[in-house]
């Protein structure tokens, strides 16, 4: 009887992962990963592990399954929120939710499961794993989940084939609505509990309050950037390399606050991305502004009205060659490869159409379409199909 660590996080996911396992005649653990607790800055007053916590632990006992608590706090400082800090800091915006899976429940928790003489790692995310030969050994395939709108093979995408070989996702290949009717039909407490929201494990946190703690607030301006500015007119790309051309492509536009007129006020760029609109508090235009630009150095954000604006649109985004991550290491471009796929730049954005292309210190994304808000320090994820084969951090 092989057995399987589940980590139980207090919701109907990974409870119904712990039953469907224990039907397929697993023997199952639930271990509940505590990763913050530092209650200053959660929203409220209730405290969301505690409670979640509780849930696992009346889940597990209706299973009839070992359970226990593990601290991953001290690990989740250093790897997660630190990072989060660093990154905010450099005008970047991290994924904490990538980086948790690749970290923590992919990587600390997975050692502490092992430990326990465990033979695999399941959890209760939305995607499917698979396995092929290719020239006589086993590779492991991470899949799209069957429900489109619930897919998130996207957090995974920074997963190795270690990784993948002791992992189990039990509800991939189900809906939703079939989870919770399951959870329903086994009177287990999560089933009718809403879907967590906020930071991986974090709770309910309000990200400016969380970064305000080590980000002190300092004022700038917002400058407003007229749609039809010369920096936006095409340039001529007669005779430049490919590589010169997709440069071009995914640069950064050099913005001045000369180039467009200050609109208002604002408490430090490191606490604002790129496409946001919420939180400017700028009154009297006549559509929404976007922020198109920020700069942690002058202390400066850039907008332009309305999400159409020219700024927010890129054809190309560019990956330092050590942030580009193969899943499938047999598909890997060599230098001057290129390769079509479906790509995305944030979880649940509809996949687009793309050519990767491997140069020796980079490798970019030519999409067929220009894209929305390409932020520094996200994930850029590729498939073929429904296979999530390779993935890198935005530049």
């Amino acid at each position: 009887m092989k057995r399987v660590v589940v980590g139980l996080s207090g919701g109907v996911d990974s409870s119904v992962a712990a039953y469907l396992l224990q039907q397929q005649g697993y023997e199952v653990i639930g271990l509940f990963m505590k990763n913050w607790h530092d209650d200053s800055v959660t929203i409220s007053n209730e405290c969301p592990w505690l409670e979640d916590s509780n849930d696992a632990l009346l889940v597990a006992e209706k299973l009839g399954i070992p359970f226990q608590t593990v601290d991953l706090s001290v690990e989740y400082q250093e790897k997660i929120v630190d990072y989060m800090f660093n990154e905010y800091e450099k005008g970047r915006t991290p994924n904490p939710d990538v980086l948790c899976n690749r970290e923590i429940k992919f990587e600390v928790f997975m050692k502490i499961a092992l430990s326990l003489g465990a033979d695999y790692v399941a959890t209760g995310h939305y995607c499917q794993k698979s396995e092929i030969k290719v020239n006589g050994e086993t590779v492991y395939q991470l899949k799209a989940g069957a429900d489109t709108n619930k897919d998130q093979s996207y957090f995974l995408c920074q997963l190795s084939q270690e990784q993948l070989a002791k992992s189990l996702f039990p509800i991939g290949e189900l809906t939703k609505p079939e989870v919770r009717e399951i959870a329903a039909q086994m009177e287990l407490i999560t089933a009718e509990k809403k879907d967590s929201q906020g930071l991986c494990f974090i709770g309910k946190v309000r990200l400016p309050e969380f970064l305000q703690q080590k980000l002190q607030p300092k004022d700038g301006i917002i400058i407003q950037i007229d749609k039809n500015d010369p920096v936006y007119s095409a340039e001529n790309h007669v005779g430049l390399s490919v590589e010169a051309d997709l440069k071009s492509a995914a640069r950064k536009i050099p913005y001045t606050p000369q180039m467009g007129k200050i609109v208002g006020k604002h408490q430090g760029a490191h606490y604002f991305t790129i496409g946001q609109r919420k939180g400017l508090n700028v009154g009297g235009t006549t559509d929404p502004l976007f922020i198109i630009a920020t700069n942690v150095e002058t202390n400066t954000i850039y907008t332009g009205l309305s999400s159409q604006h020219p700024g927010l649109f890129k054809k190309a985004l560019r990956i330092e060659k050590e942030e580009v991550h193969w899943i499938r290491k047999d598909l890997a471009l060599a230098n001057g490869g290129t390769m079509e796929v479906m790509a995305r730049i944030r979880y649940r954005q509809p996949l687009q159409r793309a050519t990767l292309h491997q140069f020796e210190n980079e490798m970019y994304a030519d999409f067929n379409e220009p894209q929305s808000a390409i932020t520094e320090g996200q994930f850029a994820a590729w498939y073929l199909g429904d296979e999530l084969v390779g993935s890198g951090v935005i530049s």
